[in-house]
This record gives structure tokens, C-alpha cells and sequence, in this order.
């Protein structure tokens, strides 16, 4: 029986195009670079190499020890330096990077729809690729009403060892979450990465306001709809006595 939902972030509960989002993101980023006296330009490049190698992580290490690793080498920056940038980054995304919140399209469903789930007994997860640390998620949240309190988990890079789509990063939430892939209900908008979860058992639906496919894979057969049509879904779940 399913009793845990898992909702992706960007493009899904956060109502916004990913290329809206990196445009203003990179916009603010790039400041706290030049504040620091670097090279703005060859900084994002070498944020873009962290992010790539965190895509392909294998377990072995956490997405943040892989990030920084890459975006080290690629800038010959020493460690001194580099523990000055990622706390200048995290106060960014605790602070400026609420800037970004002006591309989002207003929606009320993201916070009624957790909320109300969670009222009617469920465990809440978010499913978000893990390419951030836990203060940037918390700074988007709030751009729906809604903080990390609201959820059991949330996959950031700290506490993530593989990125999606790899399976692996699914059998680490559920892992951590102690539940099965068929207790469990996922609701992304890329039918790559957040549908590949469907291949261990657990429920998908595919929301389409905002949706990512890349490589046009075939849809047709997903179930899928806007985030309203989510809604209408998820609320003709039965509700979980605290027994069950």
C-alpha cells in the first residue's frame, strides 16, 4: 500500500522553466564570484563541471565532496580558498539567491497539496536532484510556503551520493526512509529522470505544466497531467489511520 509521496522540486512543485531558472540563478551567482575576485565567466564554467561530475557520481562519495573536487581543479584553487567559496555560496543561497523567487509563477497547489497529504497520514519526501546544499532548498521552499519541516527527507548534496536518473539515487532515499519502492508514489515533470523510479515498483505520474524531455522520449503511455490534475489525484488517495 502506498503511504509515502515523493515530489520533485524545479518544474514541479516549484511552477517555473528550468531555462527561466538558470538564467536568473547564473545572473546572482555569478556576483558572489566577482565579490571574491574571480573570473565570473570561468567560475560558472567550472560550477558546470562540478554539476556534470555530480551527475555521474557512483555512490563512492557525497555529491558535495564532488562538486567541490571538480570545481577545485578546474580553478587551481587550494583548499584554504576553496572552504572561503562554499561558505560564501552557502550565505548566497540563504540570502541573494531569494532574487530568483520573481521568475516563479504563483500557485497555491504546491503548499495545499503537501499539507493536505501529509493531514491525510502520508510520509512526504522531496525528490529533488540532489545539485544544491540543504540552505538553497530551504530558500525555495519558501517560495511556496513551505520548509523543510514538511517533509521526512530531502535530498540535497550533502546528503546524496548519486544524482538522477540513476536508480541508485532512489534506493538511497528508500533506504534512508526505511520504505519499499511500492510503498511509495513519485511525481516529477522529466519523464527521464523521475520516471525511472518506475522501474523498481513504485508509482509515477508524470506533471506536465512545466515538463522536461530533452531527448522527446515517447509519453504516451506514462500517466501523466498539470499539477492540478495531480492534485484531484493525489486527494482520492484514502486517507492512513495510524495503525496502518
Amino acid at each position: 500500500m502506498i503511504d509515502t509521496i515523493m515530489f520533485d522540486l524545479d518544474g514541479t512543485l516549484l511552477q517555473f522553466s528550468q531555462d527561466d531558472f538558470l538564467a536568473a540563478y547564473f545572473a546572482e551567482l555569478q556576483k558572489v564570484f566577482e565579490g571574491l575576485g574571480m573570473d565570473p565567466e570561468m567560475s560558472l564554467q567550472s560550477v558546470w563541471s562540478g554539476t556534470r561530475a555530480m551527475a555521474k557520481n557512483d555512490g563512492s562519495v557525497a555529491n558535495t565532496e564532488r562538486f567541490w573536487a571538480f570545481f577545485a581543479q578546474d580553478m587551481q584553487i587550494p583548499d584554504d580558498k576553496l572552504k572561503e567559496i562554499e561558505a560564501a555560496c552557502n550565505s548566497f543561497y540563504s540570502n541573494e539567491f531569494d532574487i530568483v523567487r520573481a521568475i516563479l509563477k504563483p500557485n497555491d497547489i504546491p503548499k495545499r497539496l503537501v499539507r493536505t497529504m501529509k493531514e491525510k497520514g502520508y510520509s512526504i519526501v522531496l525528490a529533488t536532484n540532489p545539485l544544491f546544499p540543504e540552505c538553497a532548498l530551504e530558500t525555495r521552499l519558501g517560495w511556496i510556503g513551505l520548509e523543510p519541516g514538511d517533509f521526512i527527507h530531502l535530498t540535497h548534496y550533502t546528503n546524496s551520493t548519486f544524482c538522477k536518473p540513476n536508480l541508485g539515487y532512489y534506493l538511497e532515499i528508500f533506504q534512508k526512509i526505511e520504505k519499499s519502492p511500492n510503498q511509495c508514489f513519485m511525481a516529477g515533470n522529466n519523464p527521464i529522470e523521475d520516471m525511472v523510479v518506475a522501474e523498481l515498483g513504485t508509482e509515477i505520474y508524470l506533471v506536465t505544466d512545466y515538463m522536461e524531455n530533452e531527448s522527446d522520449i515517447d509519453i504516451s503511455l506514462l500517466p501523466k497531467g498539470t499539477l492540478a490534475q495531480l492534485e484531484q489525484y493525489l486527494m482520492s488517495f484514502p486517507v492512513i489511520s495510524p495503525s496502518e
